[in-house]
């Protein structure tokens, strides 16, 4: 596993003192209530998901002998293993639209863009995005335009598998765009075909809400960490009954898809895509929901969309993370649109541990580069300052 650098470490430790002065705040969540779970769980490297188990009952003759007595064995002192320690690495949302997806046309694939990082990427036991563009080779390209259509080719994906990433949030609000008036959901559906054809695990989204709102589950080393993500911005792309898309935001979905993920995972991550453009202050909406969600039954919360990276804050002993930034994006009209943080958390077996940033930047046409010195400290400054700011929690 790759060290950070001294001064990240220094950063990051910093940051998980505060936090740490934060989770002093407690809180009882509320009891889960019963809802069918998913139906199996994915255990890294392999392909099918592994079927739940479930118990099955004597016959009601079946009859069991007693065992005969046997002479005692006197029993020897057994120590219990502490778990390994388990990695997972999240990243700011990833836009391979516009002046990228030139860039990814110019060069024939996209793996140039997370060079510099993909060692980080690999590093961790379970790497996750969060994806705010479609990829398919249905929807025409835009060009270095400036548009608000988000589209990406299909071998984005396949540079997403090479960089080490396993699962995506894909409730974003540009995930159904397509530069065409005949598309109507094939690119959508596309992205969703194009993530699990590389093996990339998309959460929150699917052919009708029920399915969006399904938790992923993946296990690592016994553990079971089960995610959700749902998004506020954009109606449009929200799924319904007979409709795909993604699982909208609202407090009844919040608390049915954490509710779910209570009963098939032993820690339950929550990936909202919310809050406003360009500030790195949570608005009150924002820490509403990290409020239910970490009451839900929530043990991480991992936000995105504003472009910028925003505050953190402790619930009731829950970190929440608002906003990681825009790890790939073109937009570089202000230089902190460009920056973004990889967020590093540790657990051994279901205690978390504490987290790690990783300071970043991304050029017009997508590369992500480790920030220097000065650009780290001023990421970092700036997530501080936000984390400061924020009232405190209920």
């Amino acid at each position: 596993m790759n060290r950070l650098p001294t001064h990240k470490l220094i950063i990051s430790l910093a940051l998980m003192l505060l936090s740490a002065c934060q989770s002093a705040r407690t809180g009882t969540p509320p009891e889960i209530a019963t809802v069918k779970p998913a139906e199996g769980v994915f255990v890294l490297g392999q392909s099918t998901p592994t079927p739940l188990p479930s118990a099955t009952p004597l016959p009601a003759s079946t009859i069991v002998p007693p065992t005969p007595a046997a002479t005692a064995t006197p029993l020897s002192p057994t120590t219990t293993p502490t778990p390994a320690e388990i990695t997972l690495l999240f990243t700011g949302q990833i836009v391979p639209g516009r002046c990228v997806q030139a860039g990814v046309d110019a060069r024939g694939n996209a793996d140039y863009i997370y060079a510099e990082v993909r060692d980080i990427l690999q590093s961790a036991d379970l790497t996750i995005g969060t994806l705010n563009a479609s990829l398919s080779d249905h929807a025409p390209m835009t060009g270095c335009i400036e548009t608000f259509v988000l589209t990406g080719s299909s071998n984005n994906a396949d540079a997403l598998a090479k960089a080490g990433f396993n699962v995506m949030s894909v409730a974003t609000n540009h995930i159904k765009n397509c530069n065409s008036n005949t598309c109507g959901d094939r690119a959508f559906l596309d992205t969703l075909e194009n993530l699990h054809r590389v093996g990339i695990l998309p959460v929150g989204a699917g052919k009708n809400v029920k399915e969006a709102l399904q938790p992923v589950v993946v296990e690592i080393q016994g553990v079971r960490f089960a995610i959700v993500s749902l998004g506020e911005i954009e109606p449009m792309a929200f799924a319904d009954a007979d409709t795909p898309g993604i699982a909208p935001l609202t407090e009844t979905n919040l608390r049915q898809a954490i509710a779910a993920a209570r009963q098939m995972g032993d820690v339950v991550i929550f990936m909202p895509h919310w809050g406003p453009e360009y500030t790195s202050t949570p608005n009150w909406n924002q820490r509403k929901y990290a409020q239910m969600a970490v009451e839900a039954g929530a043990d991480l919360v991992v936000g995105n969309h504003t472009h910028v990276v925003q505050a953190v804050q402790t619930i009731s002993g829950v970190p929440v993370f608002y906003g990681l930034g825009n790890f790939v994006f073109d937009q570089t009209w202000d230089h902190k649109n460009q920056q973004s943080v990889l967020l590093t958390i540790r657990f051994q077996g279901t205690q978390y541990l504490g987290y790690e940033f990783t300071p970043v930047y991304a050029d017009g046409d997508g590369t992500v580069h480790l920030a220097d010195e000065a650009e780290a400290a001023e990421i970092i400054e700036r997530i501080s300052a936000a984390s400061t700011a924020l009232p405190p929690a209920p």
